[in-house]
């Protein structure tokens, strides 16, 4: 080992890297790598994109592994600085290295427990009222059959005539239907077996990699310092120090950007879902756990998340009581204005230093790229972007001696290229009540000659049309006239 060391160093000493021709070297072997890679990247897209699906799948336990990590760390904090440190400290123990791990790794297992826990019980106040509600619909479809056959009896006992017009258009449409069930439903329904089994396979595969990524962050949890103590370590071993420094300070806001946006969103969900049960149980709503829990969950997702949820609960409880579902529908407007307004603000704040319409962009680019984790995630990212981009213009403001207000934008006209001068708006001169009336008497002069050239085009047109009209109907009864003499 020694040997190989020694050996590294000595390789390392004989390459001067600050060597002209060396620094050549490198440049035109990156230069050339690129171009590489670039002309892979345009006439292989399918084969590079195929390559990084196969990557991301490989990597999927990871990936798991340090979302579920993020996501439990708050608990994991939770339970040791306010629980368990606190009870040592009464009884006057300081723990020790090994004891602090031994706490550590408690804490994990109780979150990790605690995460399982509220799946399972969210699964099992889904799935049965979903399984209950399906079987309702099934066991009801016979009773709207036979009050459209009651319908059409009474129809037929009163001596009802159809036109037959209509009686043809049923014909046609009945016709229509069953050759659309043999040639098109028929057809398709070993695809569909394809795709339902295949979604089958996607839920197994999903839940192997859920659980792989489960214990991946039992040991991410059990040892988050150190790894966030190694990145450090090769961020400065890499970079220079001033970079490293800007990228440790840029990633520390990222993660305060998103675990208060996401903290914040999961406890103003779940408070939603808890008021929503209540409401719902008040008001008599069929089905109040399974809409409260689908309320909740949905209301993750910023700003179309309730309209998400509510639609679908409103169907359910339409197929099963009307009035129900209106008095729904005015209380999940009331809950929903009431977190929009309140409780949102009150929980998230201005966490995200984003506009509505930044909101709004957010959320559709990262749900048309990543689905509904795109639409979650979406908002801290481009609250991040959002940042980072104001945090360049301020600093090129700054070196060229300018406000990073944008306020003071509003009232200049534009800065002097030559002299750098500030030119404010141009004031706009005051006219006398004289001048005003001549300005608005020639205004109304235009736009009646305007209006009176209008008129005489429309007229104009509409005698060009009605000419136009009476010949194409004189040459049809002319028409008609050589077709009797003929005959």
């Amino acid at each position: 080992m020694l040997c190989y060391n020694h050996l590294v160093e000595e390789i390392t000493m004989k390459i001067r890297w600050n060597h002209r021709y060396v620094q050549l070297g490198v440049t035109a072997f990156l230069v050339i790598a690129a171009s590489i890679l670039f002309y892979y990247g345009i006439f292989h897209m399918k084969s590079l994109i195929t390559g990084i699906k196969t990557f991301f799948g490989i990597m999927a336990p990871i990936i798991y592994g340090a979302a579920i990590a993020y996501l439990l760390t708050p608990i994991v904090n939770f339970l040791e600085r306010k629980i368990i440190f606190p009870i040592f400290e009464k009884r006057n123990k300081a723990l020790q290295k090994k004891g602090r791990k031994v706490v550590r790794w408690i804490c994990v297992i109780l979150s990790v427990f605690l995460m399982f826990l509220v799946i399972y019980a969210l699964v099992m106040m889904i799935l049965p009222q979903l399984i209950r509600s399906i079987m309702n619909i099934i066991y009801s479809f016979p009773h709207y059959v036979s009050v459209v056959e009651n319908w059409l009896n009474s129809v037929v006992e009163k001596g009802w005539k159809l036109n037959p017009d209509m009686i043809s258009q049923i014909n046609q449409y009945s016709s229509r239907l069953q050759e659309y069930l043999t040639n098109t439903i028929l057809p398709q329904m070993q695809f569909m077996m394809k795709n339902i089994s295949a979604s089958f396979l996607d839920l197994l595969v999903f839940l192997k990699n859920f659980l792989i990524g489960a214990i991946v962050s039992l040991y991410i949890l059990a040892d988050k310092e150190g790894f966030v103590a190694k990145a450090k370590m090769a961020v400065y071993a890499v970079l220079p120090t001033k970079w490293a420094t800007f990228l440790v300070h840029s990633m520390r806001f990222t993660h305060k950007t998103f675990g208060g946006f996401i903290s914040g969103k999961i406890l103003d969900s779940a408070i939603i879902g808890v008021l929503c049960y209540v409401g719902t149980s008040i008001i008599g709503t069929p089905y109040a756990i399974l809409v409260s829990v689908i309320v909740g969950v949905t209301n993750v997702i910023p700003f179309f998340g309730p309209y998400l949820g509510a639609v679908p609960c409103f169907l359910l409880i339409l197929l099963v009581d009307p009035i129900q579902s209106l008095y729904f529908l005015i209380f999940i407007l009331i809950l929903q204005q009431f977190d929009g307004n309140i409780l949102g603000p009150k929980i998230l704040g201005e966490s995200t230093g984003l506009s509505s319409f930044m909101v709004i962009v957010a959320i559709m680019v990262g749900g048309g790229l990543f689905g509904v984790p795109g639409m979650i995630v979406g908002v801290p990212v481009f609250a991040v972007l959002n940042a980072a981009v104001w945090k360049l213009i301020g600093r090129s403001l700054d070196e060229k001696d300018m406000s990073a207000d944008a306020e003071f934008y509003r009232d200049i006209d534009c800065v002097d290229p030559v002299s750098g001068k500030v030119l404010p708006m141009p004031v706009k001169k005051s006219v006398s009540k004289a001048q005003e009336v001549t300005v608005k008497a020639e205004k109304n002069r235009i736009w009646s000659g305007a209006w009176d050239e209008i008129k005489r085009m429309f007229t104009f047109l509409v005698k060009f049309i009605q000419a136009k009209y009476i010949g194409f109907r004189l040459k049809q009864k002319n028409r008609r006239r050589r077709r009797k003499n003929r005959l």
